[in-house]
């Protein structure tokens, strides 16, 4: 299953994406290659955890973006993004965070997504600001938001 917007296609990541994460030295984080182990013992984690933002342009992976787990008890998903620098600021992020969110609200049992920034993350403050998540917390580090079924 991959997800597609206006420019990008989004895929979960599964082992057959690693020759072309080698081939474009794609990286951005240890998020990826931790989720491939999980998912080798655990394979119903597959759509909780990292996608790949993909441009149908050029099939260049941008960045990656997903939950950071499966949904709790309470029906609660984290979602977590990055892009690659060059690839910021052009709407691409809130055109893929869009995506992965409405279909996290297709799933059974989803009642809340969250998420959290930095404090001084002004670009992804924004992005959750145009999903309409909401503030609902802040420490010295981060600023913690979410939305929930009803308000979608």
């Amino acid at each position: 299953m991959k997800l597609e917007t206006e420019r990008l296609m989004i895929s979960p990541c599964t082992d057959d994406i690693i020759p072309v994460l080698k081939e474009q030295q794609y990286e951005n984080g240890p998020q990826v290659a931790n989720h491939l182990k999980q998912l080798a013992e655990n394979p119903s984690i597959l759509y909780w955890g990292p996608w790949l933002a993909i441009l149908k342009a050029d099939n260049t992976i941008i960045g990656d973006l997903g939950f950071k787990g499966a949904p709790d008890d309470k029906g609660a998903v984290e979602i977590g993004y990055g892009l690659l620098g060059k690839y910021r600021g052009k709407g691409y992020a809130t055109e893929a965070v869009a995506a992965l969110v409405d279909w996290a609200w297709k799933q059974e049992g989803i009642h809340k997504i969250k998420a959290e920034t930095l404090v001084d993350n002004q670009e992804s403050m924004r992005v959750l600001e145009k999903l309409g998540m909401r503030k609902v917390a802040e420490s010295e580090e981060l600023v913690y938001w979410e939305i929930t079924g009803s308000e979608q």
